[in-house]
């Protein structure tokens, strides 16, 4: 069994703000899926407002995985100048809990790669992109914070 690392202290404040950072980035994407992506059928039809949304979505994700990294005593150090790579990510995470990791690759995979890179516009695809991106999310929740789920958000 894994040893759990000791958790850093993040102020109580902190937390939340992060959390409510990271749920404001999938509240505006998910408002900008509804409001201007145009769902006809089981598809967006502007792509544009679809690489939008998946481009905010993963950016709450990685609020969320630098949040809880950081809880967990397993920070990435940013370089000046460099970017974190997503294996950065992975390999932390994978030390750490395989069911954020799980969630983290799918949030990237249909986020990241498949909605904002390739464009995919099939609403079921890109909801489960922000299902993943939500449950990283609440991975940071603070106590007496609500969990945030899919359906509290604009469909």
């Amino acid at each position: 069994m894994q040893e759990r690392p000791k958790a850093k202290t993040m102020s109580t404040k902190e937390r939340q703000n992060r959390y409510r950072e990271a749920v404001r980035y999938i509240s505006n994407a998910s408002e900008i899926l509804r409001a201007k992506a145009q769902k006809k059928d089981k598809y967006y039809q502007d792509d544009k407002y679809v690489r939008m949304a998946c481009a905010t979505a993963y950016n709450g994700v990685l609020l969320a995985a630098d949040t809880y990294l950081e809880m967990m005593g397993k920070a990435i150090e940013k370089k000046k100048g460099a970017r974190v790579s997503v294996d950065d990510y992975r390999m932390r995470l994978a030390k750490l809990d395989k069911s954020v990791l799980k969630n983290f690759n799918t949030a990237y995979e249909i986020l990241h790669l498949v909605g904002y890179f390739e464009g995919e516009t099939k609403s079921d695809i890109i909801r489960s992109g922000i299902d993943s991106a939500i449950d990283v999310i609440n991975q940071i929740k603070p106590a007496g914070e609500a969990d945030l789920q899919l359906n509290q958000l604009p469909s």
